[in-house]
């Protein structure tokens, strides 16, 4: 983007003066006698000094641990797998929530597809949350159990978490429209002692019962000692051995014995998207989790006491998790369960106008679909939107300008990106400096972003692969049985000793803002979601028909993108319509709607390395429109012949 180039947003006097950012910047010279010019002054310092920066907002959040800490960081002897963070100390993050319980304002807002807005007392779901810790107690649930669930965005759910983390054990969960291979995949690999279900769930005005599919997920899973059934659609068939929510919501408790454990004890079990082999289970920290999400909240969204947080998402998705977090902020709560645009595309923003949020939070496929539906927002009162936030895929510049021409002239627009990996951002706002359109504002303090060349070199204002090269406390601290760190290392460490690539293509321009270009690996990516190419290949390679696949995305300059089938035939057979019906309903029916790919291709080979590896990278390369000798060393193929079909 051009130097000249005007922003589209700049903070008034107000937020400057008054955001918990700036705020922040005061504490430190008031306490610690730092002075930081402006906020790159600041970024700068949160990763040089990590002690020091980490210590500060432990101090500035008023972290509260049952025991003291030794150390704030104890670094391994090479890499970041085995950093450890405030080492001894003691902590619960559902007792950091209930910190801000108040009767001054709902914890929590809630709309569905089939019902308007409620609004959940922070007294109803401490009373939910205390008769659902002490009954997961009574069942031997102790701290590192694991708890999984199969649930919509309902408020079940977040009572669930909390409950399961105020007694230490660690949480698990899925969307229901996930197919039951994709599921027992995930939990299969955990082995939970007790799941949460639902009967069912609306989406797009279609009524799903999966109870049955409820049924056998939990006899496939033999570690699962006690299943639990919510009526999210009131099915008349029940399970005879599945325990009733409601009957544990008046299970006799004593209020919430909060369960403090290390700082480095798993919170939660996330899932990658399962590239070139099952989903891996990323393992996140209490402590990680709790200190990045309040800084990430605080700091670079601005969320205060009383504000309403919104962000868009399934409970299979990391936002859940991140949204939650805005409970740790004194926040209240607001979450939608359905689609996104039923009845009507201007369903959430009619609901932002009711619920009166302030904080509103989407993937950037949404605000891409409602520019493109001539949403029309200028009818309603947003009077109380103070950000907006956009994640889990570039969003163009063109989105940046239909928001503040189409949706609020002055409101603040975050776009941002991270990941399940760290279950938060690395790049995101700041209230301090403008919005640009098709840039994101900044790296996030503590986050030691770089853009590497080919050579392994940080460079400024060109393209390279986004890295990060200081650890970060909600970094995982392992994944589920994963001995050596085999996976781990894998994932983010094979290209660079040492530094943890991500595998995004991103440019730090000039003024230090950041531009993503979209993924330099091979991870699909449908409405913000990723989703693993294994997944795809299991699914499509089961039918008889098929010998072989690759699935590649292929990103578009308005923020749009494909995923594009190739299939190998069985010997004499043709890809007819029905044939490519059938490859759709069978990932529709094995896993989700989001994996279906947009087109279906025959072609004779696909391109393996020497080692009998798909070339799913180089292939978007090529597909994108890059020269194939840069993309691709034939030398290293077992069949460069089958290259003709893709150049």
């Amino acid at each position: 983007m051009a130097a000249e180039a005007q922003p589209l947003w700049k903070p008034g006097r107000n937020l400057l003066e008054q955001s918990n950012l700036k705020k922040y910047m005061d504490w430190l010279f008031v306490k610690k006698g730092l002075y930081f010019r402006s906020y790159h002054d600041l970024w700068e310092w949160s990763v040089t000094d990590l002690e020091d920066f980490w210590e500060s907002l432990w101090n500035y959040f008023n972290i509260k641990s049952h025991d003291l800490y030794l150390e704030v960081l104890q670094k391994p002897l090479s890499g970041m797998i085995g950093t450890r963070w405030f080492t001894r100390s003691k902590l619960n993050y559902a007792e950091h929530i209930f910190r801000n319980k108040t009767k001054e304002r709902p914890a929590m807002v809630f709309q569905s597809e089939k019902s308007e807005l409620v609004e959940i007392s922070w007294e109803t779901l401490e009373m939910q949350v205390a008769a659902v810790s002490t009954w997961l107690k009574q069942r031997g649930v102790k701290p590192g159990d694991r708890v999984a669930a199969v649930l919509p965005n309902i408020p079940q759910a977040v009572v669930a978490f909390l409950a399961t983390n105020a007694v230490g054990a660690v949480w698990s969960s899925c969307s229901p429209d996930f197919g039951k291979p994709a599921i027992t995949e995930r939990f299969s690999q955990i082995e939970p002692k007790v799941l949460f279900t639902v009967d069912g769930y609306v989406y797009n005005g279609k009524t799903y019962d999966i109870t049955s599919f409820a049924t056998e997920l939990s006899a496939s899973l033999p570690s699962v000692g006690d299943t639990v059934l919510i009526d999210n659609i009131f099915s008349e068939t029940r399970p005879d051995r599945f325990t009733a929510w409601e009957d544990i919501l008046h299970f006799e408790n004593f209020g919430i014995d909060f369960e403090p454990v290390p700082f480095d004890h798993p919170i939660w079990i996330l899932y990658s998207s399962g590239t070139t082999a099952k989903p891996k289970a990323i393992t996140h920290s209490v402590g990680g989790c709790l200190i990045e999400h309040m800084k990430a909240l605080v700091l670079h969204q601005n969320v205060k006491p009383g504000d309403r947080y919104f962000w868009y998402s399934t409970t299979g998705w990391m936002m859940w998790n991140y949204a939650l977090s805005s409970l740790l902020c004194g926040a209240t709560l607001v979450i939608y369960d359905g689609a996104p645009a039923y009845p009507s595309s201007q369903v959430l923003w009619t609901m932002a106008e009711k619920a009166r949020i302030t904080h509103f939070g989407s993937g950037a496929a949404f605000y891409i679909a409602s520019m493109k539906s001539g949403v029309s927002i200028t009818s309603e009162r947003l009077g109380y939107l103070e950000t907006i936030g956009s994640t889990g895929s570039p969003l163009p510049p063109e989105a940046f300008e239909w928001i503040y021409k189409h949706v609020k002239k002055d409101v603040w627009l975050i776009s941002l990106s991270g990941g399940t990996d760290v279950c938060s951002a690395f790049v995101g706002g700041c209230p301090l400096v403008p919005v640009y359109a098709g840039e994101i504002q900044c790296r996030m303090l503590g986050a030691r972003i770089e853009a590497f060349d080919e050579d392994g070199k940080p460079v400024l204002n060109e393209l390279g692969e986004m890295v990060i090269t200081q650890p970060m406390p909600s970094m995982p601290i392992y994944f589920w049985n994963d001995e050596h760190d085999e996976k781990y290392l894998s994932s983010y460490f094979e290209m660079y000793p040492h530094v943890w690539r991500h595998g995004d293509w991103i440019k730090i321009t000039d003024r230090k803002s950041v531009i993503i270009y979209g993924r330099s690996d091979a991870t699909l990516n449908r409405g913000g979601v990723r989703i693993g190419t294994a997944e795809i290949y299991r699914a499509v390679e089961s039918i008889p028909e098929v010998k072989d696949s690759l699935a590649v995305y292929l990103e578009k300059s308005n923020g749009e993108g494909t995923i594009s089938l190739f299939v190998v035939l069985a010997k004499d057979k043709e890809l007819t319509e029905d044939l490519k019906k059938q490859i759709k309903d069978t990932l529709r029916t094995q896993y989700s709607p989001r994996h279906v790919p947009d087109t279906i291709e025959q072609v004779s080979d696909i391109p393996y390395t020497i080692n009998g590896k798909k070339m799913e990278a180089p292939m978007k390369r090529i597909l994108m429109g890059q020269d194939p000798a840069k993309c691709i060393n034939v030398d290293t193929m077992r069949n460069p012949e089958s290259l003709k079909a893709f150049i």
